[in-house]
């Protein structure tokens, strides 16, 4: 066929091609698209999750009790003075000096109400060491650590007068700012580090820097979009900063891969002798049907969150979703018309010292030989899988089974201030010492209680045999605090938890508060409301939830995964490996996260030492995010067998070709991937570091053991078999629009139709 003649079809083609032709236009749109959806998403502003849509049980009917009698809960803050050493004690002179001179300093900032001296409220420690000078934040409890700045400062102040004490503050505002403080900082250096990381690997990729910026551009401005179109979105289904951030990270992954799939074909159709035009066409139609594919998949397994009836779920998964897709339609759209525009001044800016073989092979022959050599590792792994399949089979799959073993006693839990951030922030200490002198006094159950009449009799006595019985039970050891608002007929009751920072202990705690305690007492009265929330119970219900969404979010995500590449091969034995593949990829994530921050294996490694414990959500949303990513490397490299197997070539030569020629691109995408997501283990919250640390793992995983290992292993196995469509199967849409110029099928297996 000659050079210009290649015939393709399909979306993707068609896409590349109209952009190509109207090169201008499709660029003009793009940016339009990009400065509308940032413009609108401004104007807009982004709707954030409420507090009472966070969780369902009992989380939610107390937020819900709260937000509709319109009570708006103060922050609440804490000032612990504590004896450095064993001899002085509360009833000392020195102690009441400073005991007074917070509760005055504290009252002057004018910042906060009610504050209440230790020896009016009884919060003295059981060894009397310790004290607690309690208070409220003036005005809105969500602005808080906004204005609790000049409240700490003057707490300092007290501190400098009195060293033979520690006095140091905690409570809701305090830990709002030095969280919010970390996490913007965190996420800042992330931002700072992951373009830079991603455009150098890119260079070396390249080795020219104009192709580098390309992939990198896509992303930001793919991101820049999806980031206007959350706030819009925001007004039908609420955002947050972690949806936000999550959105980031796979933008930046997905967003460059796709892009680098799509120039590194056109390059190779360009080397391989094909005019602009023609490579062009072909890598619309071959790489931007890989991307299309890939991109659906991903989308729909972000969609998988929208199951979990949980609104931060729901939020991350739908802004993850978006971003994706932004990035695919960009991918397809302007980088055809930016390649187009560009032409061979794709390769302007070359990096010396990475063209020599380029220089030294003459261009294009250079390119070549280049790609052989980044390709010669590959092969040599390729020869021995394809000598022995089945040993390579079983080997790689007795490793991953033996690295996915831990994840079998994996343990989740909402992890509290001391094991999110360990020793990186010094409000971490003093946490745990409250904790120590007050167990469950830093973050107590809040009982809210909800009556006809919360002042009449019997709801005031059985107010008061909770109080009791939650003390003789053993759930708490006190001081229970209660508040309550008699225009809106609620009370709140606040129980440090036995346990503490302990969080199955004190989870224990909870369950003898919700069950024995609460049904003895207020349980009794008709009419009376009560659920039990806070940190404790927050992370109890959210576990639950977590575990009632599993069942469906795993069968919408397998289910359509398994029919979308069913209906992209037209091949149910592609689409079954496909798929326990990437359960097998997954398995193998899960394994490595328990082993590290559970068990504590290489734990010193990433800074994870005694978390103990994988955050609640990690799971779940690692399930679902790992399971649509790991498609990109996985249509890709079948795309290209199938395409060579197309072209006449026999199964096993199929496989060598499709995992040779894509051995480069796959390469330098997971090491991408792999680089963006390692900057989120380096993070000091430890909820990014395991999301980091499980993303980066599951990749390499996938881009090596998987894809080169034991996708051939399996695929020389079954021979012919890999293309078997059963004949009750062919009235499927086909939507295997490949371009095959020179395609040569060879006889199909008996029930089998090849669609090209």
């Amino acid at each position: 066929m000659a050079n210009g003649d290649t015939q393709v079809r399909g979306i993707a083609a068609r896409a590349g091609g109209w952009s190509a032709r109207h090169r201008w236009a499709a660029v003009g749109i793009w940016v339009l698209f990009v400065v509308l959806a940032m413009g609108l998403g401004s104007a807009a502003g982004r709707v954030d999750v409420k507090e009472s849509d966070q969780l369902k049980g009992e989380t939610h009917t107390a937020a819900k009790i709260i937000e509709d009698a319109d009570i708006k809960e103060p922050a609440s803050e804490t000032v612990l003075i504590q004896a450095k050493d064993t001899n002085t004690k509360a009833t000392d002179a020195e102690f009441k000096s400073a005991v007074a001179a917070v509760v005055k300093a504290v009252d002057a900032t004018g910042r906060a109400t009610d504050v209440t001296s230790p020896y009016d409220a009884k919060t003295i420690s059981k060894d009397g060491r310790s004290a607690l000078v309690q208070f409220d934040m003036r005005g809105d409890a969500e602005t808080a650590g906004e204005r609790v700045e000049p409240v700490l400062n003057a707490v300092k102040g007290v501190q400098k007068d009195h060293s033979g004490l520690r006095i140091e503050e905690i409570g809701s505002a305090s830990m709002k700012k030095q969280y919010d403080d970390a996490f913007g900082d965190d996420f800042q250096k992330a931002e700072y580090s992951a373009v830079p990381v991603a455009l150098g690997i890119l260079l070396i990729a390249f080795g020219a820097l104009v192709a580098a910026l390309l992939p990198v551009a896509l992303a930001i401005t793919a991101i820049m979009a999806t980031m206007g179109l959350m706030g819009i979105v925001s007004h039908l289904q609420p955002m947050s900063d972690t949806a936000n951030s999550v959105m980031l990270l796979v933008g930046l992954a997905v967003g460059v891969d796709y892009c680098l799939f799509y120039l590194r074909r056109e390059r190779e159709e360009r080397e391989a002798g094909r005019d602009a035009g023609a490579a062009l066409r072909i890598a619309a139609a071959t790489s931007g049907r890989a991307i299309i594919v890939s991109g659906v998949t991903v989308c729909v397994a972000m969609a998988g969150m929208l199951f979990t009836g949980l609104a931060e779920f729901e939020a991350m998964g739908l802004a993850s979703l978006m971003v994706v897709a932004v990035a695919m339609v960009g991918s397809v759209t302007v980088l055809p018309a930016l390649l187009s525009l560009l032409g061979e001044r794709v390769e302007k800016g070359r990096i010396p010292f990475l063209n020599r073989a380029k220089r030294r092979g003459g261009g294009r022959t250079g390119n070549r030989r280049a790609a052989a050599e980044g390709s010669r590792l590959w092969g040599a792994v390729l020869r021995v899988v394809l000598a022995k399949p089945a040993v390579s089979l079983v080997v790689a799959t007795g490793a991953l089974l033996a690295i996915a073993a831990p994840a079998l006693g994996m343990k989740t839990q909402q992890l509290t201030l001391d094991k999110e951030f360990g020793d990186s922030l010094s409000i971490v200490g003093t946490y745990n010492r409250v904790n120590d002198a007050f167990p469950g006094g830093s973050e107590p159950a809040e009982v809210v209680v909800k009556a006809k009449d919360i002042n009449a009799a019997d709801v005031q006595s059985a107010l008061a045999d909770f109080r009791e019985l939650a003390i003789s039970s053993g759930a708490s050891r006190g001081p229970i605090d209660t508040k309550t608002h008699s225009a809106q007929n609620v009370a709140f009751v606040y129980v440090p938890l036995v346990g503490g920072s302990d969080q199955d202990k004190a989870e224990k705690s909870l369950e003898l508060l919700r069950d024995k305690v609460r049904p003895e007492t207020l349980g009794k009265v008709d009419g009376v409301q009560a659920p039990v929330t806070g940190q404790v119970a927050g992370s109890h219900d959210f576990n639950d939830q977590l575990v009632g969404s599993v069942t469906p979010v795993f069968a919408f995500v397998v289910v359509f995964a398994f029919l979308l590449m069913l209906l992209s091969f037209r091949s149910l034995t592609i689409a079954i490996t496909s798929i326990v593949l990437n359960l097998l990829s997954v398995a193998a994530a899960y394994g490595i996260l328990v082993g590290v921050f559970q068990h504590g294996w290489g734990a010193s490694l990433v800074g994870a030492e005694g978390v103990g414990a994988i955050v609640a959500w990690l799971p779940l949303f690692l399930f679902v995010i790992l399971f649509g990513l790991s498609m990109d490397y996985h249509v890709f490299v079948v795309s290209r067998i199938r395409e060579a197997r197309l072209r006449g070539r026999s199964t096993k030569e199929a496989i060598r070709h499709g995992v040779v020629t894509t051995a480069g691109v796959v390469t330098s995408a997971a090491v991408i991937m792999v680089a963006v997501f390692a900057i989120f283990g380096t993070l000091s919250m430890q909820s990014m570091k395991q999301m980091g640390v499980g993303l980066a793992a599951a990749v390499l995983i996938d881009a090596t053991i998987i894809r080169g290992v034991l996708l051939p292993a399996v695929m020389a196995l079954l021979g012919e078999h890999n293309w078997y469509l059963p004949k009750w199967l062919h009235r499927l849409p086909d939507l295997t629009h490949d371009e095959a110029p020179e395609a040569v099928v060879p006889p199909a297996l008996e029930g089998e139709r090849v669609g090209v």
